[in-house]
Order: structure tokens, then sequence, then C-alpha cells
């Protein structure tokens, strides 16, 4: 699992020879320019929508679309059914035959809808954390890529978290904290390399995540 780093061009560059970096994640509300390398476009809906920026965003790196892997089309973080809403308006901002592959943000309960597989270009982990730790998370990204769609992961600041969903196939992540802060890249790194310890209480990969989401809950 690659990340896909909300950054400059310059830093970009440096950071593209470290094996965990797949790309830059372009975003309205830090707008930085394209660095030239495989890319991708968020909507920024965590901090707040910015349908004019959005917009912008895509205008620019239009020439460049051929090295995006997505465009995430806006949604309401924690809640699916409005994120449903939006994406069945998708076409007001990513125009049918453009060109972009839009990913579909999956929210909080969305396991229970009848998931947009066939018109989605990639599958984008939103949620809330006890949510986006939880089997039906592990669930949907085994489902994602045994139907052959690229699996995105948010917010992804932690090596626990970083290796759980790297160990169910997705393809790239994100995190602010990873954009911001050196040191959380070198400790996910360090977290890579090192020897897979046992875990006592592991029953498999959603184990993993459930253990994770147990943990955070208790302190």
């Amino acid at each position: 699992m690659k990340f896909l780093i909300d950054t400059s061009k310059k830093k970009l560059k440096t950071l593209m020879p470290r094996p965990l970096v797949g790309g830059q994640l372009l975003t309205p509300l830090t707008q930085y320019g394209n660095a030239g390398e495989v890319f991708a476009i968020d909507n920024g809906a965590f901090s707040g929508f910015n349908e004019k920026r959005f917009r912008s965003m895509l205008e620019a790196n239009a020439e460049k679309m051929g090295k995006c892997l997505f465009v995430v089309c806006p949604d309401i973080v924690g809640d699916s059914r409005r994120t449903m809403e939006l994406w069945r308006r998708r076409h007001r901002w990513i125009k049918e035959g453009s060109g972009w592959q839009p990913a579909f943000v999956a929210q909080d309960g969305c396991e229970d809808m009848d998931i947009p597989w066939d018109e989605m270009g990639a599958l984008f982990i939103g949620g809330m954390d006890p949510w986006k730790d939880s089997k039906c998370v592990v669930d949907l990204v085994k489902t994602a890529k045994t139907l052959g769609k690229h699996v995105h992961i948010g917010r992804v600041n932690t090596a626990s978290r970083y290796l759980a969903f790297a160990k169910i196939g997705a393809d790239t992540c994100d995190g602010s904290g990873i954009a911001k802060y050196d040191h959380m890249l070198k400790d996910i790194e360090a977290a890579v390399s090192a020897p897979e310890q046992p875990d006592l209480f592991d029953d498999g990969l959603a184990g993993n995540l459930s253990i994770l989401a147990h943990r955070r809950a208790n302190g």
C-alpha cells in the first residue's frame, strides 16, 4: 500500500524514492501544484467542501488526467445515506465521459446499502474511526479487490492502521499527519521493516482491526 501525500512539488520530489510513497494527493484545502507524478484529487469534505476550488482543481489538472488514479466525489463524513445522495448527483462535478475516475466514499452504514460497484472507478474508505476499524470495512475492501477496484484508505497516520489495511490488499492511502510530520512516515516505515510478531489474540485480518478498535476505545 502506497501513500499519496498532500504536499508541495518540491517536497514530493524528495519523498518519491521512499518505497511507501506512491504519489501526490491534491486537495482544495492546500491547493498545491501538480508535481507531475501519479496523483489523486480529494474533495476536501472532511474540512468543508469548497465547490469552486474543487472545480478549479479538475480544470487545472485536466491535461494530466492520465496520471490521476481517481477523483473523490463529494461526501458527508460519517453519513452513508447523504453521501449516496451526492453520489447520484456526481455528474454535477464529474461529467460522464470526462475521463476522470470517480471514487465513491464509503461511510458508516454503507455496508447495508446497495453500493454502486459498477459505477465507481475506485473505493475510498472514509467514515469515523470505530467503523473504519470494523469487520464491515474489511469485507468492503475484500469485495472491492475481488471486483478489481482500486481501494484507497483515508486517515492513515499510524503503523497499526497501515499494517491492517496493507494486509487486506488496499492499494493507496493518505494521512494528514503523514503530510505534516516526517517522523510519522518514518515510524510506519520502521514498522513495515520490522519482523512480524505473532499476536496471541489475533484470529485473522479482521482480528487486527477489531483489536485496534478495542485499544482505541479503552485508551
